[in-house]
């Protein structure tokens, strides 16, 4: 029997909304959306990368419902949101969806914290110069990403010469094959490629079926987008409050990148390396990646009740200039 495309019980199973919606984009794409938490709390707005779905961000959610108002949405081709055309799969795509999630969820007038995971972090990076971003955006979370020489940089092939590690990692991103049922070899890889070593059997099945469930054709084609990624003008017109959150056993994304966007943002609100965690933070530590988005809406938005309690987030901040 298929398994379903996310956990049902659990810290990460998904937790119900309190209203979905529709969100048309500029080129008349939909876009599954979800709202939950109370109306009139601090808005906290999240995107979820590559392969993922709103499904991802189940944990953050859980910790930040209770006192914020968080919308989430499938970016296109992913969860419940459609694929749309091959000439769709572009950063101005992304920046569209994101623009068009913000003024579609949000009330007039309203700003928000917004937090995007790996391509969603790129989304917010793609979104810099638009004035809807400016002025929406009370601050940002640039989690497990980065802006540019993604193949080259990444360690899932971990070859010795930046041309050989860009060649093998531009067949994995465009990759067509079926990922196939989630079963225990697969779940190893899936580890081995995007999570730290300590990571749960129940992370990991949280991962593996939201990744498996994503179609070949779409994981291609934005694969694809991300191999001739270049967005660092864009991170240096990312005008608002920007903390960067990185594990530092990232294969996907390493902590270079991190360290590179933390050096060139206009406002950077910090840089947090999480010890021993993979490209997948969100799962891996949620208490850590909620607890910078809490800060950023305290220090940022409006003063947030206290945190619930809970285990202490594996951090080290280093406040870069």
């Amino acid at each position: 029997m298929k398994r379903p495309a996310h956990l049902t019980q659990g810290r990460y199973a998904p937790p119900v909304p309190r209203r979905t919606l529709d969100v048309t984009s500029a080129d008349g794409a939909r876009l599954y959306a979800e709202v939950h938490g109370p109306e009139g709390a601090p808005t906290v707005v999240l995107s979820h990368g590559w392969t993922c779905s709103t499904a991802f961000w189940a944990p953050v959610v859980r910790d930040l419902a209770d006192t914020h108002q968080v919308v989430v949405y499938d970016q296109r081709g992913h969860g419940r949101s459609p694929a749309g055309p091959p000439a769709g799969h572009s950063t101005r795509a992304l920046a569209d969806d994101l623009v068009a999630v913000l003024e579609q969820t949000l009330a007039p007038g309203e700003r928000a914290v917004i937090g995007g995971h790996s391509m969603g972090g790129m989304t917010i990076m793609a979104a810099a110069e638009r004035p809807e971003l400016r002025a929406r955006a009370a601050a940002a979370l640039l989690c497990s990403t980065g802006s540019a020489d993604l193949a080259s940089e990444a360690r899932v092939f971990p070859l010795p010469t930046p041309g050989g590690r860009r060649h093998a990692h531009r067949l994995l991103l465009g990759s067509r094959a079926p990922l196939g049922p989630v079963s225990p070899p697969a779940k190893w890889a899936l580890r081995y490629a995007t999570m730290g070593a300590g990571a749960s059997a129940e992370q990991i099945e949280a991962c593996a079926r939201i990744v498996h469930a994503c179609p070949s054709g779409v994981r291609a084609r934005w694969g694809h987008m991300l191999y001739e990624l270049q967005l660092t003008c864009g991170v240096s017109r990312l005008e608002v409050p920007t903390a960067v959150l990185v594990g530092t056993a990232d294969r996907l994304t390493p902590v270079v990148h991190a360290r590179r966007l933390a050096s060139v943002l206009p406002q950077c609100a910090g840089l947090t390396e999480l010890p021993g965690l993979g490209h997948m933070t969100p799962i891996e530590d949620p208490d850590a990646v909620a607890g910078c988005l809490r800060d950023l809406v305290r220090d940022h938005l409006a003063t947030a009740p206290a945190p619930r309690g809970g285990r202490p987030a594996r951090q080290k901040k280093e406040k870069t200039a």
